[in-house]
């Protein structure tokens, strides 16, 4: 039997006790596709999906950090939610994130924040505690509750992936760079991985190809056309197969892979190029560069 697209719009409303992470989480969610937005007034809350609803490019995943903490707020947030839930063709979420107490205590004093509910307690201490009291009854109503007190920030992202990522969570978290570069040049600082092809023949040698780059069917089509060149490729592909997931894992949000020749105009803008097809036809978000190739 057919499995039926699910085409309703994901939406997740992203609360909770301050200086529990909400920033983080709103960073992951935007990561792997959410269109964000932060402290949103509630009552609006329900005229923005409507307008994200009717756009043209029709979003369907919505990540919405709201401020529920007063009283009045809270009655429309609460009557706003209801109505949201009632549509067929939304799919809303309530995550709620909070922290131990001393942990909160401990970061706004790191920071050097102003808790919200300071104006009317006497105490950072009593102010946390208040605002937990009224944040009860939402996080008895949250589909998702996540504590963040022992949550290192890869666990958070491996934790928002598992609840709100597609079946590619991982994949969809990180990006990966491919840049091609010349080691006369220098080494890419940013380089996460950095691979020699220096080993191939060297199309500068051949008059005709010495001017062109690698982006020139010709000068490919040269790298290529040697057999160490397609086994070297394999077993790059196999190396990456094996670790990308496991970069994505972990929580790595952009690997950068640099594939170095001596000058960075042929062998390595090849290699790049091929290699940037084939990580894409893994399912990751792909950018392609070559640093020194107009060098």
């Amino acid at each position: 039997m057919q499995e039926t697209e699910d085409v309703r719009m994901h939406v997740v409303v992203v609360t909770g006790m301050s200086g529990s992470g909400k920033s983080v989480v709103m960073d992951v969610l935007e990561d792997i596709g959410y269109y964000c937005i932060d402290n949103l007034p509630p009552q609006l809350m329900g005229k923005f999906v409507d307008i994200c609803r009717e756009s043209e490019n029709h979003l369907q995943k919505l990540a919405i950090a709201a401020d529920l903490r007063s009283g009045d707020m809270f009655t429309d947030a609460y009557r706003t939610l209801l109505d949201m839930e009632r549509q067929p063709d939304l799919d809303v979420k309530i995550l709620y994130i909070e922290a131990e107490d001393e942990v909160i205590i401990k970061r706004y004093k790191e920071t050097r924040r102003r808790h919200p509910l300071m104006k009317q307690a006497d105490s950072l201490e009593k102010a946390v505690l208040e605002e937990k009291d009224m944040m009860a009854p939402l996080r008895q109503r949250a589909d998702y509750v996540i504590d963040t007190t022992h949550l290192s920030t890869a666990q958070l992202r491996g934790e928002l992936l598992r609840n709100f990522g597609s079946g590619a969570a991982e994949k969809e978290g990180m990006t990966v760079s491919v840049t091609s570069f010349g080691f006369k040049h220098g080494l890419p600082m940013e380089a996460d991985l950095v691979f020699d092809v220096r080993f191939m023949p060297n199309p500068y040698y051949i008059q005709e190809l010495r001017e062109k780059t690698a982006l020139d069917r010709a000068v490919s089509d040269y790298v290529f056309s040697f057999q160490q060149t397609h086994d070297y490729m394999a077993k790059l592909r196999d190396l990456l197969a094996f670790t990308l997931p496991l970069y994505a894992e972990e929580g790595k949000t952009e690997l950068v892979i640099a594939i170095g020749c001596t000058g960075g105009h042929h062998r390595s803008v090849a290699v790049t190029h091929a290699l940037a097809a084939d990580i894409r036809d893994l399912g990751y978000r792909v950018r392609e560069n070559h640093r020194d190739m107009n060098r």
